[in-house]
């Protein structure tokens, strides 16, 4: 079954790329995104730009799904392992990168399909960004300061009291987005909002995306069976050389759902099974997120996966799809 969302990417007017059509494959994680596109872009002799904000990190492997070295040799991948697990990588570095990736592609005669579940990395690509201030390690640290003092809840709440409207759409538990408003406000005296209504640089083609998805019923089973696989393939051996190494709360890469859980295995405070539960939950969550996200955004087809669909299958109805987008 194909579905049909009438929000269709924006008139580009920058000159560059003008009539310029990219090709993306998205939707929540475990619904089978990575071996469709795979599949298609194998088939083509495309390659392929991930839209992972986990996959960005080095020595996060296993428990990101990251491709395999024989699957990167097979279809090329661009920004993955671009960063250290202790690094900040922004939506903003993602779209330079990811821009130049797709310019490298294009540039060697080559053809850029773009995939991931990463929401508001695959906006900053489609849409643009809005030309706000630079990271201000200053800002950030009184902030940070402020949060250990009165919990992160309280940064929410400042925010709610400086600018309502970006605080409406910003989960209170998103510490990195919730200070990135307020260090604008700080910054600039002028509410994140306003400025990503007025001052957006917009993206040099139009992004015409494809969205995967299942019955959540079917989704969660593909999460803990992918989940179950990810401990077999030594996730938690992974997770001990990264504590080995310093892996820690402070660091970004922290936040990656399963790792967080998979810590508190390796250093004794949550049993196997225990810690299993916990990230297999936190990844459903996490998928709701993402479906609730991609409920609201411009997707111009759907396609419905049946429960034995192959990943073969479901390629040829994503170029099926692209087709009649006129991208493929």
């Amino acid at each position: 079954m194909v579905g049909r969302n009438m929000h269709v990417g924006n008139t580009r007017t920058d000159a560059e790329g003008a009539g310029l059509v990219i090709a993306a494959v998205v939707g929540a994680t475990a619904v089978g995104k990575s071996a469709a596109a795979m599949t298609l872009a194998e088939a083509r002799g495309w390659e392929i730009v991930s839209a992972d904000s986990r996959q960005v990190y080095r020595r996060l492997d296993v428990g990101t799904a990251k491709p395999l070295p024989e699957e990167t040799a097979r279809v090329p991948h661009h920004v993955i392992n671009v960063v250290e697990p202790w690094e900040v990588y922004s939506c903003g570095r993602f779209r330079r990168d990811a821009l130049s990736a797709v310019r490298d592609v294009r540039a060697r005669g080559r053809v850029p399909l773009v995939v991931g579940g990463s929401g508001l990395y695959l906006r900053a690509l489609d849409r643009g960004l809005f030309d706000g201030p630079e990271r201000d390690e200053k800002i950030r640290a009184g902030l940070k300061a402020l949060a250990r003092a009165h919990g992160r809840e309280h940064l929410h709440e400042r925010l709610s009291a400086v600018d309502p409207e970006a605080a409406s759409k910003i989960h209170p538990r998103n510490v990195e987005r919730v200070m990135r408003a307020l260090e604008v406000f700080e910054a600039t005296g002028r509410r994140i909002s306003e400025l990503q209504k007025s001052s957006t640089v917009r993206s040099p083609f139009r992004l015409v995306t494809v969205g995967l998805r299942r019955q959540r019923r079917r989704l969660y089973g593909l999460i803990e069976t992918r989940f179950d696989a990810m401990l077999r393939a030594g996730l938690a051996d992974e997770v001990a050389g990264l504590v080995a190494g310093g892996f820690c709360e402070s660091w970004p890469s922290f936040r990656t759902v399963g790792y967080r859980e998979m810590v508190a295995y390796v250093t004794g405070r949550l049993t196997r099974e225990e810690a299993r539960e916990k990230a297999i939950a936190a990844t459903r969550q996490f998928a709701k997120r993402q479906i609730t996200w991609f409920g609201k955004a411009p997707v111009e087809v759907w396609l419905d996966l049946q429960d034995d669909e192959s990943p073969a299958e479901t390629s040829a109805r994503i170029q099926q799809a692209l087709a009649v987008a006129g991208v493929a």
